[in-house]
């Protein structure tokens, strides 16, 4: 019986691995292509904006750090998830757990208070581009950049350690990765703090950002309503990669609040999983996809870099 309670104490166990079954090898050879793809296409978006001095410009700089969160948020799940697959256990430590909670959490607030902070960018160059550059200044980017860590980073961590502090009566965690509300459920006291401080968070970093973007799209929007066919041509294909970028992990993200608050275990086993990955997965595949497919001036970037990648090999003797 000791054993049995110092294992709930020091281990947490992954129940989801069970529902994958005899499709866990299949799914480690897709799920490592798919991490392999997510490397990829991020890094041809950091390159390219690195090397590229035209490039450095705020709204650049802003995608260089989706790209950036993207290598973080997909490398805090991936690796985990991709050892377990092959696992025949799915026990993973507290230090472990916890650690992989504040990755993934940190991750998705990152996100969030990025795309914001695009919004801010794209406002400002749509509704006032004659103040653009003195109120978009390098310094100005950089304390934007600062805060778009610093804050997230400093909030989760209050909420990693409120959870890691609390005593549990049990181990099992529904999910296929390490989340918060699962953890804050086993406890055996009551978590009115953790519950407060989690709701605030949740509001600065989820919300508030949320709201902010809507505010000033709607801006936009009202801008352009009386102008010209071309100015809002030009609006919407500066706009657009953002939009998609923000609707999408929009959906993501609601998604995963509605799955943390119901039992997934009385879903279908594979659609709780698929839809358990989706913010952890979807977001950083399809960001470079869409900044690099949609945004010109990186699309050409890219595929000159290709095309002079592939005349170097060809000129090789």
């Amino acid at each position: 019986m000791l054993m049995e309670n110092s294992s709930y104490s020091r281990y947490f166990n992954l129940t989801m691995f069970v529902n994958i079954g005899n499709y866990r090898y299949l799914t480690f050879v897709l799920c490592f292509l798919l991490y392999t793809v997510i490397i990829s296409a991020n890094l041809i978006i950091i390159v390219v904006i690195s090397r590229e001095k035209t490039l450095h410009e705020p709204m650049y700089i802003f995608i260089l750090c989706l790209s950036i969160n993207s290598l973080y948020g997909s490398a805090g799940f991936f690796i985990r998830f991709l050892r377990d697959l092959l696992s025949d256990t799915h026990l993973i430590s507290r230090p472990a757990c916890f650690t992989q909670i504040y990755v993934i959490y940190s991750y998705a607030s990152y996100e969030l208070t990025i795309l914001g902070i695009m919004a801010y960018d794209r406002y400002v160059a749509v509704c006032q581009p004659l103040h653009y550059h003195n109120k978009i200044t390098p310094k100005v980017v950089s304390k934007l950049i600062a805060f778009a860590w610093i804050y997230p980073g400093f909030s989760v961590s209050a909420c990693v350690y409120l959870s890691s502090r609390l005593p549990l009566c049990g181990n099992k965690i529904p999910k296929v990765f390490c989340s918060n509300w699962p953890v804050v459920k086993l406890s055996c006291v009551t978590t009115v703090i953790n519950n407060l401080v989690g709701m605030f968070v949740t509001v600065s970093t989820v919300f508030l950002p949320l709201g902010f973007v809507l505010y000033t799209y709607a801006r936009i929007f009202h801008l352009c309503r009386n102008r010209s066919s071309e100015f809002k041509a030009k609006v919407i294909q500066s706009c657009l990669p953002h939009i998609i970028t923000f609707v999408n992990y929009s959906i993501t993200v609601f998604c995963d609040i509605a799955l943390s608050r119901i039992d997934l275990e009385e879903l279908n086993p594979f659609l709780a999983v698929i839809l358990s990955l989706e913010f952890v997965v979807i977001p950083p595949i399809l960001n470079p996809l869409v900044y690099g497919l949609k945004l010109p001036e990186i699309r050409k970037l890219m595929l000159k870099m290709l095309s002079c990648s592939k005349h170097d090999k060809q000129t090789k003797p």
